[in-house]
C-alpha cells in the first residue's frame, strides 16, 4: 500500500466520522478540508509573540511587544493531486486582515535524513529529582495532592499507570499524513504578517490547483485579550483573577514551576492545573470546538465561561519557590462552512466537496509573583483595593487522581508526549 493511499484512507475515515455526527446520508469525504486557528496572546507570551522571527513571526506578527498579539495558522488538505506542478494555493483575504491579497499556502517539501546517531554517542543526562502534581481551584489542596514522580525513573521508561492518557481530544482533522496534497501558512514564502489590529471579518477565498475554490464570509474576528492580576492570601494562597471575555466558552489555568538547589540545578518540578478532574494534557492548551467545551465544563475539566477567578493553593507556591510560570485560556466561537450545503432531508443523499472550520481562542502567561510581569499593578488590571478581590475562594471538594500530562514532561523528555493543560471550576 502507498503512502498516498494510505493518507486517503484516514482522511475519508476521519470525514466519514464527522458527517456521521452530523446525521447527514454522504455518498464521499470532502475533496478538500480547511482549518483557521486564530488567537490573541497577551501578558508574557504576548511579548514572546512579537520577538519570534522568520516564518513564526507571520503567524504572530510584530511591533510594540507589550500590546496584545494575533496568531493566524492555516492549513488545506485536499485528496487531489495536484493539476499541473508544483501544487500551488493561496488564501485571498478581505482588506481589514492587513495581509495583502493573499497569503501563500505551502506545500511542505519532505527532506530525506541520513541515519539517526547511536543512542551511546548522544550528549544525553538523565533528568534529575522529581515532579509533583496538583490541581484544582481552592484555598488548600486537598488530601492525596501532591501527586510524586522520580523523574528519572519516568525517563528511564518506569510509567506510573494512567499517566499519559487523555480523554480531551486534539481537534485536527488537517495534517500533511492525512492530505495527499497539504498546503500551510505561515512559511517561508510568505512576505507579510498578521498585525495587532487584523481583522478577520469580511469574505474569504482560498484557490488552488488540488482543490475546489472556497468561498466563505466570516463575522467572528479575533478574541480580546485576557487581562490577569493575583493577590496574596493570608494562607499563602495566590487569587488569580482575569477579565471575562464574551465570547469565551470555558477557560483553564496551569502552572509550571520549580525548586532549584544551591547549583541552580532543579530538584523538583511542580505542575498545577485549574482542572477538578483528572485531566491535564491532550487539547488544552489547543483550539476546542465549542461543543467538546461545553462536555468538557460540565464534567469540571473545563472552568464555566462565566468564571473569572480561581484559587491557586497555597500548597502550590510552596512546592514551587524559585519561579511558577501560570498560563491562561480562553477557549472561542466556532464557524464552520461545507458546500454544498447538508440537504434539509438528513435522508438525501450528499457530497460535499469541501468544509472549512476557523476556531478562535485567547491566552495569557506571566510570571507569578514577579514584579512587573504579572498585569495586577498595569492600567488594565484591577485595583488591590478592590473588596472582592480581597475575598477569599472557599475550596470545593476535588476529586483525586492523575490523568495524562503533556507539553512540560514531553519536552523534558525529548517530545515523547504532546499537550498541556487542565481546567476545573473556580474557586
Amino acid at each position: 500500500m502507498t503512502r498516498n493511499s494510505m493518507r486517503l484512507m484516514v482522511a475519508a475515515g476521519g470525514a466519514s466520522v464527522v458527517l456521521a455526527g452530523w446525521g447527514i446520508a454522504q455518498t464521499a469525504a470532502p475533496i478538500a478540508r480547511y482549518e483557521m486557528r486564530a488567537g490573541t496572546t497577551s501578558g508574557l507570551l504576548g511579548g514572546m509573540a512579537g520577538m519570534k522571527g522568520a516564518a513564526m513571526s507571520m503567524a504572530f506578527g510584530g511591533g510594540n511587544r507589550n500590546a496584545p498579539q494575533h496568531e493566524l495558522w492555516l492549513e488545506l488538505g485536499s485528496s487531489r493531486a495536484p493539476a499541473g506542478s508544483p501544487p500551488k494555493a493561496d488564501h485571498f483575504m478581505p482588506a481589514g486582515a492587513k495581509l495583502g491579497l493573499s497569503v501563500p499556502l505551502k506545500t511542505p517539501v519532505k527532506v530525506p535524513t541520513g541515519p539517526e546517531e547511536p543512542a551511546e554517542r548522544r550528549d544525553f543526562k538523565r533528568p534529575k529529582g522529581r515532579i509533583l502534581i496538583f490541581w484544582g481551584c481552592g484555598e488548600h489542596a486537598p488530601a492525596g495532592q501532591p501527586v510524586v514522580f522520580d523523574f528519572a525513573k519516568i525517563a528511564a521508561g518506569q510509567m506510573p499507570p494512567g499517566l499519559w492518557a487523555s480523554s480531551v481530544p486534539m481537534e485536527r482533522r488537517v495534517s500533511y499524513s492525512s492530505s495527499k496534497t497539504y498546503g500551510s501558512w505561515p512559511n517561508d514564502e510568505g512576505k507579510t504578517s498578521v498585525k495587532t489590529d487584523s481583522s478577520l471579518i469580511g469574505a474569504h477565498k482560498v484557490a488552488g490547483n488540488y482543490s475546489p475554490e472556497m468561498n466563505f464570509t466570516l463575522t467572528k474576528d479575533f478574541m480580546g485579550a485576557l487581562r490577569t492580576s493575583t493577590f496574596a492570601q493570608p494562607s499563602g494562597a495566590t487569587l488569580l483573577r482575569w477579565n471575562p471575555l464574551p465570547d469565551a466558552t470555558g477557560y483553564h489555568a496551569s502552572l509550571i514551576g520549580g525548586k532549584m538547589d544551591k547549583g541552580s540545578d532543579m530538584t523538583d518540578m511542580v505542575w498545577w492545573s485549574s482542572s477538578m478532574t483528572r485531566e491535564f494534557g491532550g487539547g488544552l492548551s489547543d483550539w476546542l470546538s465549542p461543543a467538546t467545551v461545553a462536555k468538557l465544563v460540565a464534567s469540571k475539566t473545563v472552568l464555566a465561561p462565566a468564571t473569572t477567578t480561581c484559587m491557586v493553593p497555597a500548597e502550590v507556591k510552596a512546592a514551587a519557590p524559585q519561579f511558577q510560570m501560570v498560563s491562561l485560556y480562553a477557549f472561542g466561537p466556532e464557524e464552520t462552512f461545507v458546500y454544498p450545503p447538508r440537504p434539509a432531508n438528513p435522508k438525501t443523499p450528499w457530497k460535499p466537496e469541501w468544509t472549512a472550520d476557523i476556531r478562535h481562542r485567547s491566552m495569557t502567561g506571566f510570571l507569578l509573583g514577579m514584579p512587573g510581569m504579572d498585569e495586577a499593578a498595569s492600567d488594565n488590571g484591577r485595583s488591590r483595593g478592590d473588596q472582592q478581590d480581597k475575598q477569599q475562594c472557599q475550596p470545593k471538594p476535588k476529586k483525586r487522581g492523575l490523568g495524562g500530562l503533556g507539553g512540560l514532561i514531553g519536552g523534558a523528555l525529548g517530545g515523547a508526549v504532546s499537550g498541556v493543560g487542565g481546567n476545573g471550576d473556580g474557586c
